[in-house]
């Protein structure tokens, strides 16, 4: 049923539609019609002000868990002391930890060195040592609301092969969160990602994305780090991604563990490197929420 001006909103915000998404609305039908690989992204997706302030808290606070781990990624250090600091950095801030139990994973956070890609079990037995790269992933929920976020840390002396993937997967990141503006696509900087990284000799993992974020661990859209200009759903105001590209020194071949069900490994046994923002996309730009 198509809203008149005067009706009520459909995001139940009780204001007039032409005072609240109809501007938006309109704008998203004139880019369909101009680009026919563009979609619509669901009402559903998009988060009420209140919602967003939620979900801006619980992505605070799972910077500051990143940011004290951080203080302690170092050699000599086990992925088991560093997913038991998580665990309580995150309980002193008063959040849960997402990953924990989330569809059986047995920690509360993930650890990925080296050939991983991501989903890699903390494990005493795993000591960081030098030349490693590591990433750790970490999602915190506060009063029902999700942040999530991952950084790569360099252990030691790190040959130049290694610091230079871990930094241009950066660099697709940042490019990434330049280009993810309102009334974008996620064809728009899917592309810019894939472009950098293989301009670089990187390829780009294909089978895992980023993704909606923020009243579940994980919502709609799925979010690819590859992808064509002007395709894909549109950006709008209100929505809250993931962007998170694992950049891979070899091929993009991966597969997962057959015994724990989760670690995911470069086919090729080559290193891999990722980072991950959570982003608001804003009437005016976007705002990194976790980092």
């Amino acid at each position: 049923m198509k809203l008149g001006r005067n009706d009520a909103c459909w995001c139940g915000s009780g204001r007039k539609y032409k005072s609240c998404h109809m501007t938006m609305d309109s704008r998203v039908e004139q880019l369909l019609h101009q680009y026919r690989g563009m979609l619509a992204p669901p009402r559903e997706i998009i988060k009420t002000p209140e919602q967003i302030d939620g979900i801006r808290r619980a992505g605070e606070i799972n910077t500051m868990v990143l940011d004290t781990v951080s203080e302690h990624v170092k050699e000599g250090v086990s992925t088991g002391e560093l997913n038991r600091i998580v665990e309580e950095r995150t309980k002193e801030l008063g959040g849960i930890c997402a990953s924990l139990d989330y569809e059986g994973y047995p920690k509360s956070v993930c650890t990925s060195i080296n050939e991983v890609v991501c989903h890699g079990i903390p494990d005493d037995r795993r000591i960081l040592k030098s030349g490693d790269i590591v990433n750790i992933d970490c999602t915190t929920i506060v009063d029902g609301y999700y942040g999530d976020a991952s950084r790569m840390y360099m252990i030691g002396k790190v040959s130049e092969a290694r610091q230079k993937l871990v930094r241009v997967t950066k660099e697709c990141l940042d490019e990434a969160v330049t280009i993810a503006q309102p009334w974008t696509a996620l064809g728009d900087f899917g592309y810019a990602i894939n472009k950098r990284a293989t301009d670089n000799g990187y390829s780009v993992v294909r089978e895992i994305g980023g993704h909606g974020v923020g009243l579940d661990f994980h919502e709609d859209p799925w979010v690819p780090h590859i992808g064509t200009p002007h395709t894909g759903m549109i950006l709008v105001p209100g929505m809250t991604i993931t962007i998170e590209p694992m950049i891979n020194m070899g091929k993009a071949d991966i597969f997962t563990d057959s015994e724990d069900g989760w670690t995911v490994y470069t086919e090729d046994n080559q290193p891999s490197a990722q980072w991950e923002y959570t982003i608001l996309i804003t009437k005016d730009g976007n705002e990194i929420l976790s980092k």
